[in-house]
């Protein structure tokens, strides 16, 4: 209680707006972090796969060498993301009215496709393993080696995804899921080389297939993420929070709709809401206003909200029912606008 008084007291005393310009701060700070991940990522995987270059070279492992290139790989899928998070940083225009915010959501296309095509070589290596073994030398190294390779990968997947999901980033994410499988990678060229050390040159192959397998599992979850950005999908609890703080905004009747995307790593709202039919424009638009900044402050990582007061009159939008697009999604459940005085549409 003492501390929610507290955070009231110091929101009421602390100069803030909730201004477009000043919205648009939060999200290029989180281009910005993206961006440091992206960095350091790449920085971490290149010297591990320059380390495990020089023992592949030395060793004269196949497999190794086979790691260490997707390592590189891996590490060069940074470069559309980061692209992406520089071309979500430009300013929204007369053609872009949304910004460039989805250019993380192609990135996040190009990453899935990019652990696909990691999965479809594990699998050709592997096969070509099984029908071709190929000699290792100085084993101890490369089990080493494949040490370094899975802590790197597993470090910078952790990194990147940690990140993403604090900046809302789907393509992050992925592109750490993506750093993950070529930890698993990493793991089969340590246990391949067990597996020879012991004799059974058949073991490399065979765990490279199982790799594979488990590469297609991360794929599936990384391509249902990315899916669920481009399908604007968002997760319910967001919405349950987002309507608790538009119905507890002093003057609304009830949240006729709502409606939320997301494009990049910013999140957008859209929302209806019945007040008072008596009630003047200067009004209506106060408890827009109110709600709004209530939305803002319920709802992580939103930076935009769109509120529209819908005075409680019977048959307002009849009119208008058949512009209506059925695709969209069932009409307001309640009676709508009459007149235009009773109408405002607040919009950041």
């Amino acid at each position: 209680m003492a501390s929610s008084l507290i955070h009231r007291l110091r929101h009421m005393l602390t100069p803030h707006s909730h201004d477009a310009a000043d919205k648009f701060d939060p999200a290029m700070e989180g281009s910005r972090e993206g961006l440091r991940a992206l960095w350091v990522s790449l920085v971490g995987l290149g010297a591990t796969a320059a380390l495990q270059g020089l023992v592949a070279a030395w060793s004269g492992s196949v497999a190794l060498l086979g790691d260490t290139l997707h390592n590189v790989a891996d590490a060069l899928t940074a470069v559309p993301l980061g692209i992406a998070f520089l071309v979500g940083r430009r300013p929204a225009n007369r053609r872009y009215t949304y910004g460039y915010g989805r250019a993380e959501d192609l990135a996040g296309i190009a990453i899935v496709l990019t652990i696909a095509a990691s999965a479809a070589l594990a699998a050709y290596a592997a096969g070509e393993r099984l029908l071709h073994p190929q000699p290792v030398s100085r084993l101890p190294f490369v089990a080493a080696a494949g040490l370094v390779g899975f802590a790197g990968n597993e470090l910078v997947a952790r990194y990147r995804m940690r990140v993403g999901r604090r900046i809302g980033s789907a393509a992050l994410v992925a592109d750490g899921l993506h750093a993950r499988t070529d930890g698993y990678t990493s793991l089969a060229v340590l246990l391949g080389a067990g597996g020879v050390a012991l004799g059974w040159a058949w073991a490399d192959p065979l765990i490279g297939l199982l790799i594979t397998l488990a590469i297609l599992f991360v794929l599936k979850d990384a391509a249902r993420e990315v899916y669920r950005r481009l399908m604007d999908a968002v997760d319910p609890a967001l919405i349950a929070d987002a309507e608790a703080a538009l119905a507890a905004t002093p003057g609304v009747v009830r949240v006729a709709a709502l409606r939320m995307r997301w494009i990049g790593h910013r999140l957008h709202a859209e929302t209806d809401l019945v007040v008072g039919a008596d009630l003047s424009l200067t009004r209506a638009h106060e408890i827009a206003v109110d709600a709004e900044h209530r939305l803002l402050h319920a709802v992580p990582r939103l930076t935009a909200a769109t509120v529209h007061p819908d005075p409680a009159t019977a048959h307002a939008h009849d009119p208008l029912d058949h512009h209506r697009d059925p695709s969209a999604g069932p009409a307001p459940d309640h009676p709508d606008l009459d007149a235009p005085e009773h109408g405002h549409s607040h919009r950041h």
